[in-house]
């Protein structure tokens, strides 16, 4: 039982996370010069949201699973 709450607790924190460092690597894709701006950012925001989107679902329903 501890194991299980362990691993809810540390994956609920990564992913949490998981957006401070998709911004660092936004921005250092963003510095880049040869790269448009515009597409680096159609991509991370494409990424983040349907990623983050069937993340938390797929955690929302094992939650009400789980139950």
């Amino acid at each position: 039982m501890a194991w299980q709450t362990f691993l809810s607790v540390f994956g609920t924190v990564f992913l949490a996370e998981i957006g401070d460092k998709t911004q660092l690597a936004t921005m250092l894709y963003a510095a880049d010069a040869k790269n448009a701006k515009w597409w680096v950012f159609l991509g991370s925001a494409s990424a983040l949201k349907i990623a983050a989107g069937i993340g938390f679902i797929a955690v929302g329903v094992w939650t009400l699973l789980s139950k």
